[in-house]
């Protein structure tokens, strides 16, 4: 029996292998800069904002519009689960503190904190946790849909954590 091949999401020099039934976006906010008006390909910016590519994924329908930090996605997450963002910041964090540790991480249970969500949403946990990968800064955030459920909704996140790859 063989097993199914993962759909694989490139862009940005971000890659990543999804498993069977999660879905996935790669995209940085675009401004066309001669009007000031947001750009017509991807989610939208301001005027005058840096943009830096966003890596969402999840195990359930990503809607076609929401946050950086999954608002729009995390309240339609039910118990079993889990969405990922990856949000890249300027070079201007390289070399500093929080941007310290280098290396997507990996997850231990004990980590998901429902106080460790953007907004409170009943149930749900979050984890946040900022790193240098390939010479780039990025935020880890990662929602799971029910704190009781975290050991095997970590190990879902992990397994997709290890198929992202970050190129210089």
């Amino acid at each position: 029996m063989s097993t199914p091949t993962a759909k694989r999401l490139t862009g940005h020099g971000l890659a990543v292998g999804l498993p069977p039934r999660w879905e996935g976006r790669i995209y940085r906010r675009v401004i066309d800069a001669g009007t000031g008006q947001p750009g017509r390909l991807q989610a939208t910016g301001w005027p005058g904002e840096n943009s830096y590519p966003v890596l969402h994924l999840a195990n359930f329908a990503l809607p076609a519009s929401r946050g950086d930090y999954g608002t729009g996605a995390v309240e339609l997450m039910g118990p079993d689960h889990l969405f990922v963002a990856l949000l890249e910041f300027g070079p201007d964090c390289l070399g500093s503190a929080l941007y310290a540790p280098v290396g997507i991480p990996r997850i231990r249970p004990g980590q998901f904190n429902p106080n460790g969500m953007q907004r409170r949403v009943a149930g749900q946990a979050g984890f946040q946790h900022f790193f240098t990968e390939a010479g780039r800064p990025f935020c880890l955030y990662v929602v799971i849909g029910s704190h009781r459920q975290a050991v095997q909704l970590t190990q879902q996140a992990n397994a997709v954590l290890e198929q992202i790859e970050v190129s210089p």
